[in-house]
């Protein structure tokens, strides 16, 4: 259903390293940046996703008021670990360590950690392993 979404954030710069050093955990990359000559001054941001399609955006605009949860469903158990770990090293906060969730359901595999400006940013996969 969604195409897109995206985040204002307080420190553009912190929250592109946070997110470089992230994404390839689960298969996802920087995949466009918007500069604010493209944009008329008015925003500049980048857009993660896979295969060339960016489907999460970070961008200037100042922190996000409150703090918003999203999950990137990924392929497998090892990396929603990998994920985990290379959050942790970039400088996330530990909101949930790896592992299941039978509560949503029996295969429901997650961690949670906290981005730069507070968001709780979770990876699921939802296979047997």
């Amino acid at each position: 259903m969604l195409d897109h979404i995206g985040l204002s954030v307080a420190d553009l710069k912190r929250s592109r390293h946070f997110y470089d050093s992230v994404m390839p955990a689960i298969g996802a990359s920087c995949v466009m940046v918007v500069t604010l000559e493209e944009s008329n001054g008015t925003y500049e941001g980048a857009g993660y996703g896979r295969n060339g399609k960016p489907s999460f955006w970070i961008g200037s605009g100042g922190q996000t008021k409150g703090s918003l949860h999203i999950a990137f469903a990924v392929h497998s158990r090892a990396e929603v670990d990998a994920f985990y770990a290379a959050a942790l090293a970039a400088g996330g906060r530990d909101n949930g360590a790896p592992g299941l969730r039978p509560h949503y359901h029996p295969d429901y595999y997650a961690a949670f950690i906290l981005d730069p400006d507070g968001h709780n940013i979770e990876a699921v996969c939802h296979e047997a392993e």
